[in-house]
């Protein structure tokens, strides 16, 4: 039952949970303007323990990350956060989740779109909405998922793509002192196409010199002001990749100046915004168009395609899940291939 907190004057909300032993535990959750409030709290939270779809929006998304727990990587969970709570909640949080229908789905959407977000983003925010839906249907038997019958928003946007060439690269690396980190941490980047949270996790231990090879087992990202290392984006992620000679002699010479330093403690502890405001300072410097640091992963692998790299190759090293992965997203940048295989035929026939 719902009661008034007599020394703040708010409304107390308050109901019985199991805890992990099947044990029911009283909760409480303070802090509400009306009584009407902490009871329809009160109510979405038994809805929520009853698995019933009459509960709302904002309290299945508690019930939605909770069953993830174990399946969605910290970082993939803050980002999803981040855009439920900016994009979905202020117009769906309220409503129930079986009440929702494709019309306001549709009107929803027109919402998302006078705020002029790009085209990829938009689709990444549309795509929160269905994993909500397709998991309320799968796990809590929605009887209608409503995204099903309400086109995507937003599209993904693969021939986007921003990169450089190598005289573009090398044009920004020339202003960069060799001396510095900032040096081999984006030389690394452009010569192995590795993501900048796996860059930023990297410690002497990880680099095969021997073999000339880098071996990514982590990931790094900052989450509530903390440095957190964790498993990387999927299982393909953990892989070894090749790297030329003298990218692991600039990474030796590197290692060698950093005196002490055990094996297993960050080559390069600084966070990702440093990371991005360096490459921005040496671009205006460089001259040279402006791109993310994201986007030096695109412009290896570009770099790859220009050198007749096959897709299969290019999708071990960045560790893609699924080739179709990588062909969805770098497929355009194979030119004339149709017309190759057809060359190719017409000469053997000859």
């Amino acid at each position: 039952m719902a009661f008034k907190d007599k020394e703040t004057g708010k409304w107390v909300a308050q109901w019985y949970e199991p805890n992990v032993y099947g044990v029911n535990k009283q909760k409480k959750k303070r802090g509400f303007k009306t009584q009407r409030e902490a009871k329809q709290y009160e109510c979405d939270r038994n809805l929520k323990k009853q698995g019933n779809l009459q509960m709302s929006m904002k309290v299945f998304v508690e019930q939605y990350f909770q069953d993830k727990e174990n399946e969605l990587k910290s970082r993939t969970k803050q980002n999803k956060r981040y855009m439920i709570d900016s994009y979905l909640i202020p117009y769906f949080g309220d409503m129930k989740m079986s009440d929702i229908k494709p019309a306001q789905i549709i009107a929803w959407q027109n919402e998302i779109y006078k705020k002029n977000l790009s085209e990829s983003y938009m689709r990444m925010i549309q795509n929160q909405l269905t994993a909500l839906f397709t998991h309320a249907t799968k796990i809590y038997d929605l009887t209608n998922n409503p995204c099903k019958k309400v086109k995507r928003m937003g599209k993904d946007d693969k021939r986007s793509l921003t990169f450089w060439t190598v005289d573009e690269y090398k044009k920004f690396i020339s202003t960069v002192d060799k001396s510095d980190r900032y040096y081999i941490m984006f030389e690394i980047l452009f010569w192995t196409g590795i993501r900048e949270g796996e860059l930023l996790a990297l410690s002497k231990s990880d680099i095969d010199f021997y073999n000339n090879r880098i071996n990514i087992s982590k990931t790094y990202f900052r989450a509530n002001g903390q440095d957190m290392i964790t498993t990387p984006k999927t299982k393909q992620s953990v892989r070894v990749v090749e790297i030329p000679v003298f990218l692991k002699e600039e990474i030796k010479e590197w290692c060698d100046r950093q005196y002490g330093l055990p094996d297993n403690v960050r080559l390069f502890p600084v966070g990702c915004r440093a990371v991005q405001n360096k490459m921005r300072r040496q671009i205006e410097k460089a001259g040279v168009k402006r791109i993310r640091v994201h986007d030096l992963r695109h412009s290896h692998v570009a770099y790859l395609i220009e050198k007749g790299v096959e897709p299969l190759l290019i999708k071990e090293r960045l560790g893609h899940k699924d080739i179709r992965i990588t062909l969805n997203t770098y497929g355009h940048l194979y030119p004339n291939k149709a017309r190759s295989v057809a060359d190719l035929i017409d000469n053997n026939h000859n």
